[in-house]
């Protein structure tokens, strides 16, 4: 946390003596990390490792998944594309592949919309598809979370020889109360 009060009071110091240095004002925006350490939110970082564990687990589905939303919008903006047309907004292919995606992630600015019964429709049921799936990639991160917190993690119940406590991690060498050697083969 020093280091980030140190980046967060230099730009003061720095523009006394050079010139130019007004852009670097932000890097005080670090202060906002001192919440963490008023706040006493460092008990919340193991829960944020399991978080991106969770998320660098599931990018792969998450990945093929955004792989499908993309070439489903690029078909849903070539049909409405075919029953829109021109007159009603829809001038081009990438035109109507930026409604689809206005559309489907529920976003909706209104700069195109639909006029004829069968767009409008159509516009529905992509609207309805968008609800469903924006809790894909929720369901896939959720689902690696359960995993990993029904994952037991197994402590070892040998003892240290030099301090005698237990509950080290199987795959220790040393103790982590005492840092004395285990003198234990790891469990593979």
């Amino acid at each position: 946390m020093g280091l980030v009060d140190l980046l967060s009071i230099l730009p003061l110091y720095l523009s006394f003596f050079f010139t130019g240095t007004k852009y670097l004002v932000v890097i005080r925006m670090f202060r906002v990390l001192r919440v963490f350490r008023i706040l006493k939110m460092w008990n919340f970082i193991e829960a944020s490792h399991h978080l991106t564990r969770a998320l660098y687990i599931s990018s792969i589905k998450i990945g093929v998944f955004l792989l499908f939303i993309l070439v489903l919008v690029i078909i849903i903006g070539s049909l409405m594309h075919l029953i829109e047309g021109g007159k009603h907004g829809f001038d081009n292919i990438p035109q109507s592949i930026y409604w689809a995606i206005v559309t489907l992630t529920t976003v909706g600015y209104g700069d195109i919309a639909p006029k004829t019964p069968v767009g409008r429709s159509f516009a529905s049921l992509i609207m309805l598809l968008g609800y469903g799936i924006l809790a894909v990639p929720t369901g896939i991160v959720t689902a690696e979370l359960v995993k990993f917190a029904r994952t037991p993690h197994v402590k070892s119940t040998h003892s240290c020889p030099s301090c005698g406590k237990e509950g080290h991690d199987t795959d220790a060498h040393f103790c982590k109360f005492c840092g004395g050697k285990l003198g234990i083969s790891p469990i593979s």
